[in-house]
């Protein structure tokens, strides 16, 4: 037997509810599950493209504080609009950064989870 995949990544806030309307209002994900998971607990798992790999939003792992997830990357293929539409939705985000390895933009979400939205380097 081998690993063959990342499935699912999980990120750390302080409300599912309010997390699922950010990532899926202003980032655009998809939901591909929400559903309870006993009495306190919501498994909420989103998606960029509607596949593999996705996020859950949890609020249950004590050693993951809300806003502790850093790095997070998003690919994107036309960085300079993808920024613009998130700038233009009200989100914080970065001026973009031109590198030899490429270019991104970071922001936060609610809880001070960092991403980074990267695209191909300028030719």
């Amino acid at each position: 037997m081998a690993l063959t995949d990342i499935s699912i990544i999980s990120v750390p806030v302080s409300d599912s509810g309010r997390a699922k309307a950010f990532y899926c209002e202003v980032l655009g994900f998809k939901i591909v599950r929400d559903n309870p998971m006993g009495p306190d607990r919501q498994w909420v798992e989103l998606s960029a493209t509607g596949q593999a790999p996705t996020i859950t939003l949890v609020t249950w792992f004590e050693s993951m504080k809300p806003g502790s997830q850093q790095g997070l990357v998003i690919i994107s293929d036309d960085i300079d609009a993808d920024r613009q539409r998130l700038y233009d939705a009200g989100l914080a985000i970065s001026e973009i950064d031109n590198q030899p390895f490429g270019r991104f933009a970071t922001f936060k979400d609610p809880d001070g989870n960092g991403w980074v939205v990267q695209g191909p380097p300028l030719e």
